[in-house]
């Protein structure tokens, strides 16, 4: 059976720590966990490429096999809900 590939992109925060953390803790010995910090970037951009491939806006953010999880995806900031809520007032 291949190994399922497992992407986490984080940005090195408490939050995203703990999104690890679990993600690690429920892998089976099926899964490869790689873990991409955005904040300390890639030698050769990978994380970067990957993050924009996936479409992803907010972290922390998971990718199952080169799809982000459907909990990662259409999360980004909404400009509209923030002015609404008074931002640039």
């Amino acid at each position: 059976m291949a190994k399922r590939i497992v992407e986490v992109f984080t940005a090195g925060c408490y939050l995203c720590d703990n999104a690890v953390q679990q993600v690690k803790e429920q892998a089976c010995q099926n899964c490869e966990v790689v873990v991409y910090d955005l904040n300390k970037k890639c030698e050769t951009k990978e994380c970067e490429t990957k993050a924009k491939e996936y479409g992803i806006e907010t972290i922390p953010a998971v990718a199952v096999n080169g799809q982000l999880a459907d909990c990662c995806s259409n999360r980004g900031i909404d400009f509209e809900v923030l002015k609404n809520a008074g931002l640039g007032e």
